[in-house]
């Protein structure tokens, strides 16, 4: 799995749960708290976040509804 690959598919994700509407490298890596430089770094596969991989290999390993229950509940935790 490469890092890059998985960047690339969340940001295109999130672009389409934003009605198609393209979203800005700076205002992505705004909304997650980072440099547009090391969100660029992740998304071109320049830098490898190792816990990335990691959280992914393991919600890889759950069932759908328990991937949606563990991301809920990450949420209520941010919203905390």
């Amino acid at each position: 799995m490469k890092i890059d690959d998985l960047f690339n598919i969340l940001h295109n994700s999130l672009e389409y749960k934003n009605n198609g509407k393209k979203i800005s490298l700076k205002d992505m890596a705004n909304s997650f708290g980072v440099s547009m430089r090391t969100y660029q770094d992740w998304k071109l596969g320049r830098a490898k976040p190792q816990a990335a991989s990691i959280v992914m290999k393991m919600l890889g390993q759950l069932d759908d509804d328990e991937i949606i229950r563990t991301v809920r509940k990450i949420n209520k935790l941010e919203e905390a």
